[in-house]
């Protein structure tokens, strides 16, 4: 497969967009370093900085991580685009590769103007999008955190503890949803990239 993407890179045409557009598709795949170095480039406000991103292949998020192998735990920085209205959510499925199973944390602005971010339990295909206790997570997460960036863009905050046991690669799912009702985030679109934004993140890498 890599043999035949190479040789379609280098076949003669003419110059044009068409051409111009696939070379670029090519160099995405034989390079995938290159989309690392375009997310890497990105700063924040707090100054903080992430050694690892990756920009994810749905709803045109990016996530930003700083992983500590002797404690087995990672800070992460989870970036989506978000109107004042609306919600996003980040979350790791230790067991499972969809949404149900996952732990997450969601971020929305309050109807008093703040900003509100926690961790969730996603239980089901419509979960309650409640906090959860520390008691009821599998494992624990801290300094969750949320900042609204030019009313274009919300990024969420958060240490987790990777549960014990199950090295550094997990299946990650991420979301965005359209409307927050009576503070509660309401359900996302049941089509399209918002059911297909599930992947696998290696947190050593």
């Amino acid at each position: 497969m890599a043999a035949a993407a190479r040789r379609s890179c280098t076949n003669n045409m003419p110059i044009s967009l068409p051409f111009i557009i696939a070379s670029m598709t090519c160099l995405l795949f034989l390079f995938p370093g290159i989309d690392a170095q375009s997310c890497a480039s990105y700063t924040f406000s707090n100054n903080q900085a992430y050694a690892s991103c990756a920009s994810l292949p749905r709803l045109g998020a990016t996530l930003h991580y700083n992983y500590t192998a002797e404690t087995n735990t990672v800070s992460v920085a989870f970036r989506a685009p978000l109107s004042k209205a609306g919600w996003v959510a980040w979350g790791l499925n230790p067991n499972g590769t969809g949404m149900v199973g996952s732990q997450a944390v969601v971020a929305f602005q309050h109807s008093n103007g703040s900003l509100v971010a926690y961790p969730t339990l996603l239980d089901s295909y419509a979960p309650s999008m409640a906090p959860a206790e520390p008691e009821e997570l599998g494992f624990p997460v801290s300094d969750v955190a949320a900042e609204h960036i030019g009313g274009k863009e919300m990024v969420v905050y958060a240490t987790v503890a990777l549960p014990a046991g199950k090295g550094s690669k997990f299946n990650h799912v991420w979301q965005q949803g359209s409307s927050v009702v009576d503070d509660v985030p309401a359900a996302h679109p049941t089509s399209g990239d918002n059911i297909l934004s599930t992947g696998t993140v290696d947190f050593s890498e």
